[in-house]
């Protein structure tokens, strides 16, 4: 989805409270969760052992680690068009009230939504930005994760 027309770094305040929808689809396959479990040495076997998942799991299968599908939100909200066109640069600057609401089953399909809930202007030329940041997961009731990101922007 793209940017609301009018939606600049000066405009920004005037845009609190839009949704700018959600990212393309992704699939979180074996393969993208072994290789978040090999960058970040979290190899418990709900996450990479598929036969003993399938054999224990609560969830008939290994998940992906919550903090995998939380990592995913920086990437996906360029897509959204919340960060503006002519912004020099956007720096992660955290997160707050991060929940993890479900399980992300191997091979399920994810999107991102953001809202754009707050701008501050911390310098003249950078803006801290709060976005509700939600992602979704194919043909479920409930999101995955919704969390609070925030964001610095340099103007």
């Amino acid at each position: 989805m793209a940017a609301p027309e009018g939606y600049t770094t000066a405009t920004m305040k005037d845009f609190i409270g839009h949704d700018f929808g959600t990212s393309a689809p992704v699939e979180i396959n074996q393969i993208r969760i072994n290789t978040f479990a090999d960058c970040t040495g979290d190899h418990q076997w709900i996450h990479v052992h598929p036969e003993m998942a399938k054999k224990h799991s609560p969830f008939g299968g290994t998940v992906a680690h919550g903090f995998l599908v939380l990592s995913m939100l920086a990437g996906a909200i360029s897509e959204t068009g919340i960060v503006p066109k002519d912004a020099k640069g956007v720096l992660n600057y955290g997160t707050d009230k991060v929940r993890f609401l479900m399980p992300v089953l191997t091979n399920s399909k994810v999107t991102m939504g953001y809202k754009l809930l707050s701008v501050e202007e911390k310098a003249k030329d950078r803006l801290l930005i709060k976005v509700e940041a939600t992602t979704y997961i194919e043909g479920m009731p409930k999101p995955a994760v919704v969390a609070e990101v925030l964001a610095m922007v340099v103007v």
